[in-house]
């Protein structure tokens, strides 16, 4: 095979001893790479039902299909997994950047690290070298300055970091992996999991060339994407970014505010991306080998958060303006500095904080639990200190950093009606009461409240079908998101240039580089193939039927204004989602994999994990239990 590196590397902390086994061509072919690789990883080394700090849960870093390779958006694309902290199921991230790329021509295609160091180490890899480094000096160190310090220790400023800040060493259960200081590898809690196992940082060499099976035909169709990402199809991403979504959102009321009250943001224009933008965008930069160049870098140059700076994008927008009422540009940006610098998962972060303040504003907590923190809606500085207290687990910041399910479940006083969650991870920013195929996807999404697994929004927004109706057709414009969505997270493809590529044109493409024959329906199947293994995963995991749920608010708290006023989902109507998916699945009612779905996808050997369960699957709910020594 061309394109993969053709290695699996397997590094155990608590022995110090590594080995590699060759990547299985098979493999290759039915999970390409990325989520796939990931998802079975796990799925096939994990105990069932062990605890995401359990020594042994594994986290697996796997590349893309093409990284190491010149095509668009797909170059130094990477994921990681294993057990999530916050919903004892399947936990999953991506990110891009440089990392990924460094990692293939390091000659590594997946990095599986169980156990645990019995102190803070970082994993160095250079080439066939694989070191545990003492990070003893690093413990307590937030992510920029790990990687400056590993960078000086190594005496080399080109190496490549993953890392944890405080939030990790802290087992914070939302906190983030950051690799190239303002990416982040952000959702479910992944780096907690590194914090588990003392493991501070991957830092990778690599200068082994990537090769390519047809050079001819792969430069012919690579200049023709990137064409087409220099066109029409991101041009919105390459002007504003993903920021500008604000205006589009909130004009239809979809812009989840002050804990998801409402759902439209009246300070919107003060933190727009086209304000952004004008006042404090500085710079625009792209991934290894991007030809879109999203990246919006904004900086402060005056007032108290002046020298703060971050990348700007919609949901770190939403999490942290209109979900806590900020309305401050300039805070807004400090505060995403500060989730990349503790490694907090700044969506998670902010519906932490907004959960904080309802609560203190009906008094159920007060002065005495924020430790002095006025913490309202809208206090821009009660903000930016309880992030620092989440991070530390000062104060109340310690039951917060356990997430809204866990936190709500601790506080009770009926807090649990304003924790936005599901399956124990916080609400991404699209209000799903005015956008019901959207609540379907985030209902079933395998990680939780999300909108990345599925992109079920699109149909919604665009005038597919009327967004404040539900029929039992949802189902397959989700299934269709979600297998081509597993198939863009396994390739790793960026899903801003989505608009650019069709199936037929991925399997070319996968063909070109690796060698291996691939057709478009068989790409199509193998995202098929993926979305039915996190299934499986999750139900041997506990989730089921019950699981795939929405927060309280949004089936008893209609939208209070906008074009969606009185809009949201009731039980019954998500009943009628639920069945017409499960049903084109060709799931039982139940939401489980029948037999015959699961052979017709080859995926027979892990139906020992789905028999007898003719009915609803024993529910996991997410525990509130303390924080993990």
């Amino acid at each position: 095979m061309d394109g993969y590196a053709g290695k699996i590397l397997y590094v155990d902390l608590t022995t110090g001893k590594s080995r590699t086994e060759p990547l299985p061509e098979k493999m290759a072919e039915d999970f390409l790479g990325g989520a796939g690789f990931g998802i079975k990883m796990i799925t096939d080394l994990q105990r069932p039902g062990i605890d995401a700090f359990d020594p042994e849960n594994p986290i697996v870093f796997s590349l893309g299909t093409f990284c190491g390779v010149m095509v668009p958006g797909a170059s130094s694309k990477w994921g990681v997994a294993g057990k999530s902290p916050q919903s004892n199921a399947l936990g999953e991230a991506y990110s891009t950047g440089f990392f990924g790329a460094e990692m293939r021509r390091a000659g590594y295609d997946i990095v599986v690290v169980t156990g645990k160091a019995r102190n803070p180490i970082y994993l160095y890899i250079e080439d066939e070298s694989v070191q545990l480094m003492d990070a003893s000096h690093l413990w307590g160190k937030d992510n920029w300055e790990t990687e400056a310090m590993i960078k000086e220790d190594l005496g080399d400023p080109g190496v490549r970091l993953a890392s944890i800040g405080q939030a990790g060493e802290n087992l914070v259960r939302f906190a983030c992996i950051i690799n190239d200081r303002l990416r982040a590898a952000g959702r479910t809690g992944m780096g907690a999991v590194m914090g588990s196992k003392n493991f501070k940082a991957i830092a990778v060499r690599g200068t082994a060339d990537v090769t390519v099976a047809d050079v001819e035909k792969f430069k012919e169709l690579s200049f023709e994407m990137y064409r087409r990402a220099k066109g029409p199809a991101t041009e919105k991403y390459r002007g504003l970014g993903t920021s500008g979504n604000v205006l589009v959102l909130n004009k239809a009321a979809a812009m989840p505010t002050r804990n998801w009250q409402d759902a439209v943001f009246e300070g919107a224009e003060k933190v727009s991306g086209e304000l952004m933008n004008e006042r404090y965008v500085t710079k625009i930069q792209g991934c290894d080998a991007c030809g879109s160049r999203c990246e919006h870098v904004a900086s402060v140059n005056e007032g108290p958060y002046k020298g703060s700076y971050s990348r700007v994008e919609y949901e770190p927008i939403y999490a942290l303006g209109s979900c806590t009422g900020v309305d401050r540009a300039d805070a807004i940006i400090r505060s995403v500095q500060l989730c990349d610098l503790y490694g907090l998962d700044a969506l998670s972060a902010g519906v932490v904080v907004a959960f904080g303040m309802e609560l203190y504003e009906k008094g159920l907590i007060t002065k005495k639990d924020t430790g002095g923190i006025d913490l309202r809606f809208g206090n821009h500085e009660a903000q930016t200190e309880m992030l620092r207290k989440i991070a530390f687990r000062e104060d109340i910041g310690d039951i917060l950093a356990e997430g809204v399910a866990r936190a709500a479940e601790k506080i009770g006083k009926g807090s649990e009606a304003f924790a936005l969650h599901i399956k124990g991870v916080e609400m991404t920013g699209y209000d799903v009461r005015g956008l019901k195929t959207c609540a379907l996807g985030y209902a079933v999404s395998r990680r939780g409240a999300d909108h990345q697994r599925h992109g079920a929004y699109g149909p919604d927004l665009k005038g597919t079908v009327d967004r404040f109706s539900v029929d039992k057709g949802r189902g397959q414009l989700v299934i269709d998101g979600e297998d081509l969505y597993s198939v863009i997270d396994s390739l790793i493809l960026c899903k801003f240039n989505r608009g650019i590529w069709n199936y037929d044109e991925m399997a070319q493409m996968y063909a070109y580089v690796t060698g291996l024959p691939m057709t478009g329906e068989k790409i199509r199947h193998a995202g098929e193939r993926i979305s039915n293994l996190a299934r499986i995963y999750n139900i041997r995991e506990g989730l089921g039927r019950t699981d795939d749920n929405l927060p309280i608010r949004c089936m008893t708290d209609p939208i209070k204004s906008g074009v969606a006023k009185g809009s949201l989902v009731t039980q019954k109507e998500l009943d009628i989602l639920l069945d017409g998916y499960y049903e084109s699945r060709g799931w039982t009612n139940e939401g489980v994999p029948t037999k015959a779905k699961i052979d017709e996808l080859g995926l027979s050997e892990y139906y020992q994990y789905l028999e007898g369960l003719t009915k609803k699957p024993k529910t996991r709910k997410a525990k509130g239990k303390g924080r993990a020594k």
